[in-house]
């Protein structure tokens, strides 16, 4: 049934607005005029009426209900998902369950796309094909093992599976968010800082020295030619690099810009290795979760290769899977490709000989992804005293600038 928003009265003359499934207008009018509220207004969700068009060209009042809570996140999906695994495990049919579901989203955007989902099934439509048409908020990943659960009959299980997966993606990726907003906010402070230091107080304070007829140290002139190029040109410098900056990213999203990123990313000292074992905690945890879902490895593996999120690693990926379909076993393509730890293929060799590779992927999954929090808090605490010596070095070199031609000068004057 289509989705319908209404606005009108209710018995008190207080305005009320909604969003109701319904099979027609006249149906919802009927069904809300019972409720005791007399509708002045009534559209499909996402079509406005004439009458709502002319209200709102000729009111100043912003209505922002179709834009607010359109964004569906993560956490939302992974609960809808966990919802609709428990009541299908109830009993309740796919359709019933989709209406539960649709009753109870408090997002409207979400409600939208569920309602059309159950529609489409109501229609005909499997669960997957209708997820399908609604890639922005069910990946690939996501309709694929819906429809892995679709053809064993066992959706409800699936579903579950799909929960869990979704929830501990989400909250790994929340916590290593989080952990880097405060360095985040740490170096945006200290750039802030450093401009302030260079624009408005070393003028000040440098002035002194510019009728002097004595030698200035080098470190002096550096930090005067620094403070003048900042304070004279800023209005070049800043654009400057705001232009060079959007050019960048503007090229790193071309095939070679994206290529040279994936490479660098995966070589940067120090963070290279976390990204590294990052790729490697999405990729067995994926691929274990696809398995034992019931979708076969090279439907697994084309799936796999897109959530790496690293072209190198995806490259590696996709010649294993070119391997295994000529008969090779996954251990043996991933180790020629040198991307991957060799921990991680003695593992999956050994899952792979003893008949348990889903459980041997998830447990390097759960290893890497602990390895990765570690390394992140690690670094976390560590950037801070590193950021602190860093501005500690700067305001250093300033003050050692001033106070060395004062001194030079006191010893002339004497």
């Amino acid at each position: 049934m289509p989705v319908y928003e209404y606005r009108g009265f209710d018995v008190s003359g207080k305005a009320v607005k909604g969003l109701l499934e319904s099979e027609s207008p006249k149906v919802l009018r009927t069904q809300l005029r019972k409720d005791g509220v007399l509708l002045t207004d009534v559209f499909e969700s996402g079509k406005k009426s004439a009458g709502a068009e002319k209200k709102s060209l000729g009111s100043r009042e912003v209505d922002l209900s179709g834009i607010v809570g359109t964004r569906v996140s993560m956490e939302e999906v992974a609960v809808a998902t966990r919802q609709l695994a428990t009541l299908l495990g109830a009993g309740i049919t796919l359709v019933e369950s989709l209406t539960a579901l649709v009753d109870q989203i408090e997002n409207k955007g979400f409600k939208r796309i569920l309602s059309d989902v159950k529609q489409r099934v109501n229609e005909g439509s499997s669960l997957a094909n209708a997820m399908e048409a609604h890639p922005k908020v069910f990946t690939g990943l996501y309709v694929n093992m819906i429809r892995a659960g679709e053809s064993s009959g066992a959706l409800d299980v699936v579903l579950l599976r799909l929960a869990d997966f979704t929830e501990g993606q989400s909250r790994l990726r929340s916590k290593i968010l989080g952990t880097m907003m405060y360095p985040a906010i740490m170096v945006l402070v200290g750039v802030g800082i450093m401009i302030v230091l260079f624009t408005v107080v070393v003028p000040r304070i440098t002035l002194i020295f510019k009728n002097a007829n004595a030698q200035l140290p080098i470190q002096t002139r550096i930090l005067i030619g620094t403070s003048e190029l900042l304070a004279n040109w800023w209005f070049v410098l800043f654009p400057s690099l705001a232009l060079f900056g959007w050019l960048f990213s503007r090229w790193l999203k071309t095939k070679g810009g994206t290529a040279w990123k994936d490479r660098f990313m995966l070589r940067m000292p120090v963070f290279g290795f976390l990204v590294r074992m990052l790729a490697v905690a999405r990729f067995t945890r994926t691929l274990g979760t696809l398995l034992s879902s019931g979708v076969q490895l090279l439907s697994a593996l084309d799936i796999v290769k897109n959530i790496v999120n690293n072209g190198v690693m995806a490259k590696a990926i996709e010649d294993a899977r070119e391997a295994i379909r000529e008969g090779e076993a996954i251990a043996n393509p991933l180790r020629r490709s040198g991307q991957f730890p060799p921990i991680v293929i003695h593992m999956i060799a050994i899952g792979e000989k003893s008949g348990q590779l889903e459980p041997m992927l998830f447990k390097v999954a759960e290893s890497y992804e602990t390895q990765v929090e570690v390394r992140v808090g690690m670094l976390t605490s560590l950037l801070e005293p590193v950021m602190i010596l860093i501005m500690g070095g700067v305001v250093g070199f300033i003050v050692f600038s001033i106070l060395m031609p004062i001194l030079q000068l006191n010893q002339f004057v004497k």
